[in-house]
């Protein structure tokens, strides 16, 4: 069953994608494993966590497991998320919404994404040979556009802005043309990338850092992280879950504004806290879908959000290529925040900081 946290409402678990309220839908029962860890057979991925998966069947294409490297140079570590099949943590969700898609028996799958959501769930459709069709933005860039056609997946190009897009894919599956593997509305998708705060419990002896910074959009790698976390803390793994703090692109910054307005904004120097960051393109979501749950999640840790603006995002995406990660500029929103959390305070000089690098460069 799902569940609506806002008003109780339940529903199966094939469908509606989200509550008559308007509130996104999450499992009624999460599962949780019995006794200490296990060794974990790394071969398995992320399906090695599966007595904390709800899913019936698995789907893989090796994804997990993911290196966790130092960054002396950062006085932090990095989880290099970026090094997934597809090139980014979405990995992690397509294989549990995918795998959703198949026990609930979905013939079809559809989702909103120009993007690393897009190509995910399409490749893991393919891999699953399961249908799928892709809504982007008319303007989306040839090569995304190109490599998700290339999965065998109908992409459906819609003229107007990012909501524009989610429109009209909400559209078609309430006309019945499919089910929504949405990385934002889904709850399998937060599933699998709950799946991050695993790994990096176990990876580190189980226990979390002092703090963990991502990027920060519609939340579902921050969220994830968070459910993750408070999963191994209710299984008895960890003892605390980490301050989560999120980087937004400025200008499509709605938890950092309601924060702190306009002192919210990293602009590094230059530009404005009112400057749109454009070069953060993969964290430009002006409405989460679970803004409330990403709110709840930074009070409940102690975390934060802030704006970064695009002269900050440019000299960090520069900074981590000339260190040899070659990821893209989304990525580099959460390193510029570091440098910012660090700067303001926030963090003390001797924490214990993890930083999800979460894509490739294209």
């Amino acid at each position: 069953m799902r569940e609506c946290e806002a008003c109780g409402r339940e529903y199966p678990r094939d469908r509606p994608w989200r509550c008559e309220c308007g509130h996104a839908l999450d499992y009624a029962e999460r599962p949780l494993p019995n006794g200490e860890p296990p060794d974990f057979d790394r071969d398995d991925g992320l399906w090695a966590f599966e007595a904390f998966l709800p899913m019936e069947t698995q789907i893989t294409l090796g994804e997990g497991w993911t290196p966790l490297v130092d960054a002396p140079e950062r006085d932090a570590t990095f989880k290099l998320e970026f090094l997934h099949p597809t090139g980014s943590f979405k990995d992690r969700g397509a294989a549990t919404v995918v795998a959703e898609a198949l026990s609930v028996g979905a013939g079809r799958i559809l989702e909103d994404s120009s993007g690393n959501a897009g190509l995910a769930v399409a490749s893991y459709a393919a891999r699953a040979g399961v249908d799928a069709e892709i809504y982007v933005p008319a303007d989306a860039k040839a090569e995304k556009r190109r490599r998700i056609e290339r999965t065998g997946a109908d992409v459906v190009a819609v003229e107007g802005d990012r909501q524009a897009v989610t429109d009209a894919c909400i559209d078609a599956v309430e006309a019945g043309e499919g089910w929504y593997a949405s990385h934002a509305w889904n709850p399998a998708f937060f599933a699998g990338t709950a799946t991050v705060a695993y790994e990096l419990a176990a990876q580190r002896g189980w226990t979390a850092p002092d703090a963990l910074v991502t990027p920060l959009g519609h939340g579902t790698l921050f969220l994830g992280a968070y459910r993750g976390f408070r999963a191994l803390e209710a299984a008895g793994w960890i003892d605390d879950p980490p301050r989560l703090l999120g980087a937004q692109a400025a200008g499509a910054s709605p938890i950092a504004d309601a924060r702190h307005g306009g002192e919210g904004a990293e602009t590094g120097g230059e530009g404005a806290a009112d400057e749109v960051n454009d070069l953060a393109d993969g964290i430009q979501i002006r409405n989460p879908a679970r803004g409330d749950q990403i709110r709840a999640a930074i009070d409940a840790t102690d975390g934060d959000a802030i704006a970064v603006g695009e002269a900050a995002t440019r000299a960090a995406h520069d900074r981590l290529s000339a260190s040899g990660f070659h990821v893209e500029p989304t990525c580099a929103t959460a390193t510029a925040g570091l440098s910012a959390y660090r700067d303001r305070g926030v963090l003390a000089p001797d924490d214990d900081v993890v930083v999800a690098l979460t894509g490739r460069n294209a």
